[in-house]
């Protein structure tokens, strides 16, 4: 399979060099030539396990991989998860959570970001490629940690984060500045998200520094979701959920259901939209946002407009106003058609700003749910799920669930997915705050609070954090970052 760029500046690429190059020589993203149709594959993949149901639906993109090692793969980054690495839990009628923070880190990246180490290295191999691989990653919270989880002591890579400073959660800050490994970097960056991003994107599409390097034998790749190798594993849960619901018989095969994501950069519910595309009996996909809304308006009014006040909020990762995989789907919506995306990026970049027609936002609505959860109703909605459900959210589930309730106010009722994407440990002093009308400023003690008021145990991920020696501390402009990538990259 081939994959394009969005903007139609790069040349055609197969799976291997377009997981190796991460970003389009372009700045576009890589997109696949086609959608394989699996519909009539639900009823194979109902007796396989998770590992298999995920190679399964890697191979049909990734046709150069080599299979029997493609499913070794999975097997192995899926052992590091809990006993199931996606399980579905009912709560009630129609009403189901697909919790995806079980892997190493507590969030749903670790989906991906276990696997991403052996697709890159196996495409080195695929295209000839024996230069060193540096991962350059902006990260809102999540993806920093599970890339540098996932990556960490690798041979021939090395990992640099950026993420914003004073802009994600002290877990989260945590976890990434702790971080064990010869080969890996953490660099916070004064200013939010879409800072770190717009600086990462700039060093990939610079010829001349990427030229640079490779004289020094390095090359550039992503762990973001603007890597399609990120993107990929992330279709295989929504499959997963699917089929778990028919063998549950909750659901009949071929019954359409509603799956409800909370949203930041887009990839996790663009995910969710290609395996749509792909056969899966998807009715439609809700895209919930936090006061960051940007998202939340795009949908209603078809203009994009990043030309707002930046909130933060109890739900960091979803802290953006430039959603990055949206190019993905702008692509689709434009008929595949490259110049006209290549100029709404164009646009989005000079005036912060870009709209598509009447009619494209007409058919956007067919398949999306868009809304926003504000802070005080994300602190409500966790309070009072913990009170019906004795389940406790994370504030970017809750934002979901949220959302998801205006949702199922005007539409008709039928199964819903909501998808769970990070332990609430990781945002202890909020969620306790949120169940106890309690504060308490300090995460341990906060997570040891919530832990008594739950009776749900803190993981030891979160426990071991606090005697881990801090070995990442600085912070730098946005504007120094390619002179740290170049330092770090001629360390040996």
């Amino acid at each position: 399979m081939k994959f394009y760029s969005t903007r139609g500046g790069a040349e055609a690429k197969n799976a291997s060099e377009a997981i190796v190059k991460g970003i389009a020589e372009d700045g576009g993203l890589f997109v696949p030539e086609r959608f394989p149709d699996l519909s009539g594959a639900l009823e194979e993949m109902l007796d396989m396990d998770y590992a298999d149901r995920a190679a399964f639906v890697l191979s049909k993109f990734l046709e150069e991989y080599d299979f029997d090692a493609l499913s070794e793969a999975c097997e192995k980054a899926y052992s590091l998860f809990d006993e199931d690495a996606a399980p579905v839990v009912k709560l009630d009628d129609n009403l189901y959570i697909l919790e995806l923070f079980h892997g190493p880190t507590l969030a749903f990246k670790d989906i991906a970001l276990t696997l991403l180490p052996y697709l890159l290295r196996a495409g080195c191999d695929n295209v000839g490629i024996g230069d060193e691989v540096m991962i350059l990653t902006a990260t809102s919270g999540d993806t920093g940690k599970a890339a540098l989880e996932g990556f960490k002591n690798q041979k021939g890579v090395k990992i640099m984060v950026f993420y914003p400073d004073d802009g994600v959660a002290e877990m989260q800050r945590l976890q990434m500045c702790t971080t064990e490994g010869d080969n890996v970097n953490v660099v916070a960056v004064e200013g939010n998200f879409d800072d770190c991003q717009t600086a990462v994107k700039k060093i990939f599409t610079d010829e001349t520094f990427k030229k640079r390097l490779k004289e020094e034998g390095v090359i550039f790749s992503s762990a973001n979701s603007m890597n399609f190798g990120r993107l990929c594993p992330q279709i295989a849960y929504y499959f997963s959920a699917y089929c778990d619901l028919v063998s549950a018989e909750e659901i009949g095969m071929g019954e359409k259901i509603d799956f409800a994501v909370p949203t930041g950069n887009f990839g996790d519910i663009l995910a969710g939209w290609y395996a749509k595309k792909m056969g899966l009996p998807v009715n439609r996909l809700i895209c919930a946002s936090n006061k960051n809304n940007v998202l939340t308006d795009f949908f209603a009014t078809g203009v994009y407009d990043a030309n707002r006040e930046f909130y933060k909020t109890m739900s960091p990762s979803m802290d953006i106003l430039i959603s990055s995989n949206l190019e993905r789907l702008i692509f689709e919506l434009d008929k595949r058609d490259a110049n006209a995306t290549a100029e709404k990026m164009k646009l989005l970049a000079k005036t912060g700003k870009f709209s598509v027609s009447a009619a494209q936002t007409a058919q956007l609505k067919k398949d999306f749910y868009a809304n926003f959860c504000d802070e005080e109703e994300c602190a409500n909605v966790m309070g009072n799920f913990y009170e019906e459900y004795e389940y406790v959210l994370d504030p970017h589930t809750a934002v979901a669930v949220g959302v998801y309730d205006g949702y199922a106010c005007e539409s008709e009722e039928r199964p819903v997915v909501i998808l769970s994407t990070a332990s609430p440990y990781k945002f202890a002093a909020d969620v306790y705050e949120a169940l106890t009308g309690k504060k308490e400023t300090d995460a341990f003690t906060a997570a040891r609070k919530l832990e008594k008021e739950s009776g749900d145990p803190v993981p030891s991920q979160i426990e071991e954090l606090k005697d881990k020696p801090i070995r990442f501390t600085k912070v730098a402009k946005k504007e120094d970052l390619e002179a740290l990538v170049l330092a770090f990259a001629a360390k040996k």
